[in-house]
């Protein structure tokens, strides 16, 4: 006799809510119904082993069939089945009360409604116009029955013709789901989250090309690997074994660089598989790779908050019972039993990494490269991993030498401590394009580091924080003799007047550039060293690369780049470019020099009579003579440097010398770098 009866809900609305608020998680309904499925087989399973159950348990596989014409998606199993108490029991009474609030608490959150409220089985109806569930429970003398809603509250049982024990699940798909009655859709959601259950889950027949096209065969594509990798004991697999599973779990990827297998049964139940992937420049483009499974069903990939930030990095497969299946990312982050199981695979990464550094240091040096963007990552983010990796983690020279940081720290300690006591650790980001900056500072018997990593930047200023005195400086930052600063530095013997010229002389023919400001300045560097190069504020480059990461600091990416240009005094050609333009401006620049002179003598007299008054003292006719000479001042130093610009401008050495250095930096381009190269060929004619 059929019964018909209403849901046991608190609401009248509930399906309404699972249709519009579950809509935009809308594919899991068929994780839950596979899920499903696959639990019923399992319980099975149980009852036999334990003598429960003491029928045949033959051919287990969850079928998942498609019938597009007739628009239904059936999942099958033969599993447990259930009576007419059962369907009354777990169907038609939903945990769903102390809705206070739920609206707002979880419309954006499928994952969250079906966990809290036990609605897995009703996910399906996010989909569907209508579900039918034909069921046959496996106790003896059972029979079978047909349950149907279609969406409402009401249902209606009713006795069905079911020979076999086990469920039968039919969606009716809704008219505004019928990517669902895609073969190709379903076959990549299967993919997507059954591709691991512990039970055989078949969706259609295997093909083969035959007579010029795909036919079905006999055979059943079964869509699982019931047993996959992490559940096997380490000791039973070979290094094949995890290669080839990593590219079945990721086919594009380069193969991984080493793997971490975890098996914990104490204090709380973990298995999987991490493997260390090459990392390539853009660590964005590497994360949500690791995917979440409980009992081998598929969670989530969406592992941040889950697991420690810099661990997004690794790509593999983590599964835990402890874990909550059907729950928000918010939920599990909060979750106490996923705190520990963050914390558990921090360490084994960190006990790994230490392994590996330890039993073959030049195998891990190989690696280094690509590890290095991982291990900086977790130092940069968790203090408690960079105790631990400081004492594997490396530094990399310029010769491809690699130290350990106390290794480093004792080779440079003797000859990189400046004056103060500081060890200075001088480093370039490109070592061809700041070629002739580490030649010049390995001529001094300095060491220098390559840190020409994504994320060299915020670990350069992490490391100066964490090791005591030191200070990290790019090799270009200062001339060679000022990077690590020993003594008093020589002074340029030039009287004023002179410096003043040369840097006038220079600075009227720099180029302009978008966004960059050069500043002059005459150093003596000895006879030797080259005449003219440019160096760039370590502390305003570091803060205008730190802009890039770190939030609040996009004052300095809009400030324009600085640099200096330093003039060698000591070099003949700087010292050729001073004479010259002694000799050809001399006779011009004399009487300016002396009016110049003259007119700051009467400014100081100005000052001086005007600073014993009180300024109400100062008549304006005292103010208008200060102002007046100021301004013939300006005027004097103006025609002075329009002198000098025009000895610069026809003077070959001074755009030879600055195209020099520009090139020296990658700076000139253009129509500039054409002109270089045609004086260049003017020049050793």
């Amino acid at each position: 006799m059929a019964q018909k009866g209403n849901i046991g809900v608190t609401t009248e609305n509930i399906f309404p809510v699972i249709k519009k608020f579950l809509y935009s998680d809308h594919e899991i309904f068929l994780r839950e119904m596979v899920s499903n499925a696959v639990d019923a087989t399992q319980k099975l399973k149980t009852l036999a082993e334990r003598g429960d159950f003491k029928g045949e348990l033959g051919d287990l596989t969850v079928r998942v069939t498609l019938n597009a014409e007739e628009g239904t998606l059936t999942i099958s199993d033969r599993g447990i089945g259930m009576t007419e108490d059962e369907i009354n029991k777990y169907i038609n009474q939903i945990a769903f009360s102390g809705v206070t609030d739920f609206l707002d608490k979880y419309k954006d959150n499928a994952n969250a409604i079906i966990g809290h409220f036990g609605l897995g089985f009703y996910s399906s109806f996010m989909v569907s116009k209508k579900v039918d569930i034909i069921t046959r429970s496996y106790q003896d003398g059972a029979k079978a029955i047909k349950w149907s809603c279609d969406g409402s509250p009401e249902f209606e049982i009713s006795d069905a013709d079911k020979a076999d024990r086990g469920s039968d699940i039919v969606l009716h798909i809704d008219d505004d789901c019928k990517e669902f009655l895609e073969k190709q859709k379903i076959q990549e959601l299967l993919n997507k989250y059954c591709k691991f259950m512990a039970v055989p889950v078949a969706f259609g027949k295997k093909t083969e090309w035959k007579d010029g096209k795909q036919q079905d065969t006999d055979q059943d594509n079964i869509i699982n690997d019931v047993e996959p990798l992490w559940t096997k004991a380490p000791s039973t697999l070979k290094d094949e074994d995890y290669k080839n599973f990593y590219r079945t779990l990721y086919p594009m990827q380069d193969e991984p660089l080493f793997w971490i297998h975890l098996n914990v049964d104490y204090p709380f139940n973990l298995t999987g598989i991490l493997y260390f992937p090459r990392i390539k420049s853009n660590i964005e483009l590497q994360r949500n790779k690791i995917q979440l499974y409980c009992n081998q069903v598929f969670v989530t990939d969406q592992v941040e908050g889950i697991v420690p930030e810099f661990l997004t990095l690794l790509h593999g497969v983590i599964d835990s019972p402890d874990i909550p299946l059907n729950v928000s990312r918010s939920y599990l982050q909060s979750d106490a039993n996923v705190k520990k199981i963050s914390k558990y695979i921090t360490k084994k990464v960190a006990d790994r990494l230490a392994a590996i550094f330890k039993d073959d240091r030049k195998d891990y040096e190989q690696k280094w490269d690509d590890l290095k963007i991982f291990i900086n990552y977790g130092m940069l983010s968790q203090d408690d991993f960079y105790d631990r990796a400081k004492d594997f983690a490396l530094l990399k020279d310029v010769d491809g030498k690699y130290f350990t940081y106390n290794e480093y720290k004792t080779l440079i300690k003797d000859n990189q401590t400046d004056k103060d006591g500081n060890l200075v650790y001088l480093y370039a980001n490109d070592k061809e394009g700041e070629y002739s900056y580490i030649e010049a500072a390995k001529n001094k018997g300095y060491s220098v580091l390559l840190l020409d990593g994504q994320l060299d930047t915020p670990m350069v200023s992490m490391l100066e924080q964490k090791l005591e005195k030191t200070r990290f400086t790019r090799v270009d930052a200062d001339i060679v003799d000022r990077l690590i600063v020993k003594n008093d530095s020589k002074e340029s013997e030039l009287v004023k007047d002179d410096k003043d010229s040369l840097t006038e002389t220079f600075r009227s023919q720099l180029p302009t550039m978008d966004r960059t400001e050069f500043y002059v300045d005459v150093q003596a560097l000895g006879a030797d060293n080259l005449p003219v190069l440019i160096t760039q504020s370590e502390y305003m480059r570091r803060m205008k690369e730190a802009s890039k990461y770190q939030a609040g600091m996009a004052f300095y990416a809009q400030m324009p780049d600085a640099f200096n240009l330093v003039l060698n005094s000591d070099h003949p050609l700087i010292k050729g470019v001073l004479d010259g333009e002694k000799q050809e401006c001399g006779s011009q620049l004399s009487p300016v020099d002396s009016e110049i002179k003259g007119l700051e003598a009467r400014l100081a007299v100005l000052h001086q009579s005007q600073s014993a008054k009180k300024p109400e003292e100062i008549t304006q006719e005292e103010k208008d003579d200060v102002k007046n000479t100021e301004q013939s001042i300006q005027e004097q130093r103006t025609k002075r440097a329009d002198i000098i610009a025009a000895y610069a401008k026809g003077n070959k050495v001074v755009h030879q010398l600055i195209d020099l250095a520009l090139l020296q930096n990658g700076m000139l381009k253009g129509a500039a770098l054409d002109s270089f190269l045609k004086r260049s060929v003017d020049m050793i004619k």
